[in-house]
């Protein structure tokens, strides 16, 4: 596996694996794999000749008091993950390689950036869709890869892609989840032993509603998530939200006729930790 850390060399790499009738595709990180991300290596390989991945913590994301300085980087770590599963390039540039000068043209999602997720980082999707934008131009893959767990960023980065004409496949790939149902991330590694315990009440309270939505319908879909949201504020957590959206939109349900496809989208904090999870129904 080869690392770049400038656009031109990795452009020229790229160029060359083209040149010979290779598809690439690519899956952009932040860092600190986990065997989601792994996951998500080996997805990209049945797409794709040539598969790219990409470190970089991306400021623009970050709000203030947000955890853009203590986030783990772990990179020769990472790297020995990454040539594991068989990756053949990784692109790891500094600040200074992606952002040059100040970032002052950036990408402005719809009002999809102000939902659920948006409300309570208000700027994080805009930050999202510029450096995957970028991203996507230092790689120019034929298929990207990207986690369901971030279900409001894979519809941005979708609908950023489709709007733009960008010629790229994107692909969601499940949520890997550990055998008590956490959903895995970067930031279980801020859960303490007594939280890590706690944890998989989350994906418990989204299952639970699954099957009673499924048992009793949707007339009275917000009291039985208001039960879920105040289950897990008894047990200690702080919920951001807890919300049964459409998959289309991720907008509360309409009332038209007909069955609808839904998720579950939920955000809570566990002590200092925030933790997001969804459930499709």
């Amino acid at each position: 596996m080869q690392t770049y850390s400038r656009v031109a060399d990795l452009r020229q790499a790229l160029q060359k694996a083209r040149s010979q009738g290779e598809k690439i595709a690519f899956v952009p990180t932040m860092g600190n794999l986990h065997d989601g991300h792994l996951a998500l290596m080996r997805a990209a390989r049945s797409y794709a000749s040539t598969v790219v991945a990409s470190i970089f913590v991306n400021r623009l994301q970050f709000g203030p008091g947000e955890d853009f300085e203590r986030y783990p980087r772990t990179l020769a770590e990472d790297r020995e993950k990454l040539a594991s599963v068989g990756v053949h390039a990784l692109f790891a540039p500094d600040e200074g390689e992606f952002y040059p000068e100040p970032q002052s043209y950036f990408v402005d999602p719809p009002e999809l950036q102000h939902l659920l997720e948006g409300e309570f980082r208000p700027g994080h999707f805009r930050g999202v869709a510029t450096v995957v934008l970028k991203l996507f131009n230092a790689v120019q893959p034929d298929v990207a890869v990207f986690g369901k767990k971030d279900y409001q960023q894979l519809m941005l980065i979708r609908a950023m892609t489709r709007q733009l004409m960008l010629p790229i496949e994107i692909i969601g790939f499940d949520t890997v989840r550990a055998e008590d149902g956490l959903a895995l991330s970067s930031r279980n590694a801020y859960l303490s032993a007594a939280e890590r315990a706690e944890a998989p009440r989350l994906f418990c309270a989204l299952c639970e509603l699954r099957e009673a939505i499924l048992c009793n319908g949707t007339q009275n879909i917000e009291e039985l998530a208001a039960a879920a949201r105040k289950n897990l504020d008894r047990n200690g957590w702080k919920t951001d939200y807890l919300s049964v959206r459409q998959q289309s939109d991720l907008r509360v349900l309409s009332q038209s006729s007909g069955q609808q496809k839904l998720v579950i989208v939920a955000a809570a904090r566990l002590g200092s930790t925030r933790l997001i999870d969804n459930l499709e129904i």
